[in-house]
């Protein structure tokens, strides 16, 4: 793994000259109680959601990012920023970005703040074109929405549009 506080950007095109070689990408959507995880290939191409964590104490949702990691051999997180509308960030991008910070000490991976403004309603208005109960929706949306963070990600990542 990386140095401890590696690169945390905004940038994809930072993000990518820290991901010389490319690899699997983990992607997180940052919700209140839960956290949306989603991965994707090592080529970048296809994001794919996963499981939704119940979120509770930091270290432990940590343990659990961490087995992710080393199972996937992931090479680098996607977290999502949740901007207003106008650009500006509030204080849920803050939380973000210090959630960012505390993670890069953990898990010593570069970590893209990516801007995840649409990825919830992204997210659901798929999963309403899938006839996906609201049940099955509230149960999976995090996940969903990480998964559509990180596409955007790799879009710019493999497009070479950073």
């Amino acid at each position: 793994m990386g140095e401890p506080g590696s690169v945390i950007t905004d940038s994809a095109l930072e993000y990518g000259d820290a991901l010389p070689e490319g690899g699997a990408l983990l992607g997180l959507d940052l919700g209140t109680k839960t956290i949306g995880v989603a991965t994707c290939d090592a080529g970048w191409r296809y994001a794919t959601a996963g499981k939704t964590i119940p979120r509770s104490k930091f270290t432990k949702d940590c343990g659990k990012l961490r087995e992710i990691v080393t199972e996937r051999s992931i090479k680098g997180i996607v977290i999502g920023l949740p901007r207003n509308m106008d650009g500006s960030e509030g204080p849920r991008a803050q939380a973000s970005r210090a959630y960012a910070r505390n993670l890069s000490q953990t898990v010593e991976l570069p970590i893209l703040l990516w801007d995840e403004r649409w990825s919830t309603s992204s997210a659901e208005g798929a999963m309403i074109g899938q006839d996906m109960s609201r049940a099955k929706r509230a149960e999976k949306i995090d996940s969903h929405a990480a998964a559509i963070i990180l596409q955007g990600a790799i879009d710019t990542l493999a497009g070479g549009g950073i």
